[in-house]
Formats: C-alpha cells, sequence, structure tokens
C-alpha cells in the first residue's frame, strides 16, 4: 500500500479526498500550488484535485521528475468556462480526445488513473446508499497504477470498473455531465451511478 498521499489543489475535493485518506490510515499532504513541487516529491502516490483548465500547469508545478513513475489519480474534467445549457456543462476536449489522455501524452512517464470524475465531493469517500455499493468508473494506461486507484476506491466503499486505456477517458469524462444535469437542473446532487450486471 502507498502510504504516502500527496493532494495538488486545496479546495473542497481536495479537502474531502485528504480527510478521507487520513480516515483510512494514509499519511497526507496537500497544498495549493506553491507546495505543488514539495509534496509531489515526497508522496508514493499523487492525486491530481485542481480545476481540468489548469491540470497541465498544475503537473508543470509539482515537477515532471517528481512524478516519474508515479501514480497520479486524476481527478479532474475539462470543464470549459462558459456556463451549462439546460443543465448540461461544456468541456473544451472533444468527444475523440480526453483531458487524461492530453495529461498522458505530456507527461509519459507517470501514470495517470482517472476517478473520483463523475460524483460530487460529499459522495467521495464511504458513499451510503443504504449497502449498496455505487460504482466508480476508471481508466489508465498501466495496471499496476489501476490495481493502487482500485486498493483506494476499495477502502474508501466503492465497486470498481475499469474500463481499459486512458482512451475511456472520453466516455468518463462525460460522466461528470450526465451526474452534474440534476443538480444544476433539480438542485439533486446526492446520486451516483451503479453499473449492474448479470
Amino acid at each position: 500500500m502507498n502510504s504516502k498521499i500527496g493532494i495538488l489543489g486545496s479546495g473542497v475535493v481536495g479537502k474531502t479526498l485528504s480527510e478521507g485518506f487520513i480516515k483510512h490510515g494514509y499519511e497526507v499532504k496537500q497544498g495549493a500550488r506553491n507546495k505543488f513541487s514539495e509534496i509531489a516529491s515526497w508522496a508514493d502516490l499523487v492525486v491530481l484535485a485542481v480545476k481540468g483548465s489548469v491540470a497541465e500547469e498544475a503537473l508543470d508545478l509539482a515537477g515532471e521528475s517528481n512524478l516519474k513513475n508515479k501514480t497520479v489519480i486524476d481527478v479532474t474534467n475539462p470543464i470549459a468556462e462558459q456556463p451549462p445549457e439546460d443543465g448540461v456543462l461544456k468541456f473544451f476536449t472533444t468527444i475523440d480526445e480526453s483531458l487524461i489522455e492530453r495529461l498522458q501524452s505530456k507527461f509519459s512517464d507517470t501514470h495517470f488513473v482517472k476517478a473520483f470524475n463523475s460524483v460530487g465531493s460529499s459522495l467521495m469517500v464511504d458513499p451510503d446508499f443504504e449497502g449498496v455499493k455505487p460504482t466508480m468508473f476508471i481508466c489508465g494506461d498501466k495496471a499496476s497504477a489501476k490495481n493502487e486507484a482500485k486498493e483506494i476506491l476499495d477502502h474508501f466503499g466503492w465497486e470498481v470498473e475499469d474500463m481499459g486505456s486512458a482512451k475511456a477517458g472520453r466516455a468518463i469524462e462525460p460522466l461528470c455531465m450526465l451526474w452534474c444535469i440534476p443538480g444544476f437542473r433539480e438542485n439533486r446532487w446526492n446520486h451516483a451511478f451503479k453499473l449492474l450486471k448479470k
């Protein structure tokens, strides 16, 4: 188990995940941009919990050498600055390229795993749906990195569905759009996805 978790981002998502890791026995360092390099250097595993529009910049500040051969759990979504239309977010990526693919291409020696992007922060850790485990869809190019993410998600109370390579980010990232529609339209934010299987 990677016990030292570095969280890049000081917003609500970063704080929620930080508290969750501490609750489940991990050692955590979390901080804003001026601390990213120090955090990434110290950590066994890094969580990228910033706005999608500054994801590349955050990783630059963390330092490519500090991230080399490490797993980075990518919580980001490529949300554009324009407001939603009928509750539907706008993305700055296209249907044929996800943000995780961009990050993986630029930081080729880092092992990205998309996770936690399609649920609100209040449900990221120990989600309670009366005994039913919600599904977290993940993707990434390196199996060992996904196994690290699966272990964390299992501790946090999720059922994990591995959707394959980083290209699956093209499908997983837009789940954020779907998740947000009830919130924007009806102020309903306490839901998660569940994949039913026979």
